[in-house]
């Protein structure tokens, strides 16, 4: 099953160590954002990480397309909302995180009134294409 968290929930149930800054008196905090188990991670000697960053205008529309590997999406503005196949559309807002299961048939809009900003990480093989296109049913 796919979720959507905001922080808020994600602080109050995960626990996490802080890191030792380069001030004697000073911590740097981790705060967690989202914890999600998923399949259909790249198995390869290599692994590529990338970090997108998009933007859709009120009424802008994706391609109907897949991912072969899962897409984590953190809306920083606004609220998009994503249309996979066979499932409830999902609305994510400002602070919130989805993880677009791999292989799954989607569509994504921004129906609201601001522009829809968010940070997208994936990995995949080395030069893997980051969606693949599909025609529409």
């Amino acid at each position: 099953m796919h979720e959507k968290s905001n922080v808020e929930t994600m602080i109050a149930g995960l626990s996490v160590g802080v890191t030792r800054s380069a001030q004697e008196t000073g911590m740097a905090n981790l705060t967690p954002l989202h914890r999600h188990l998923v399949e259909g991670m790249p198995a390869l000697p290599e692994q590529e990480v990338r970090v997108l960053f998009a933007t859709l205008l009120p009424g802008d529309v994706t391609p109907y397309h897949s991912h072969r590997f899962p897409v984590t999406v953190y809306v920083t503005e606004g609220t998009f909302t994503l249309e996979l196949d066979d499932r409830a559309p999902v609305t994510i807002g400002a602070g919130q995180v989805f993880v677009e299961p791999a292989g799954i048939a989607m569509t994504g809009r921004n129906r609201g009134d601001v522009p829809a900003r968010m940070v997208l990480f994936y990995v995949c093989g080395p030069g893997a294409p980051f969606a693949d296109p599909l025609p529409r049913p």
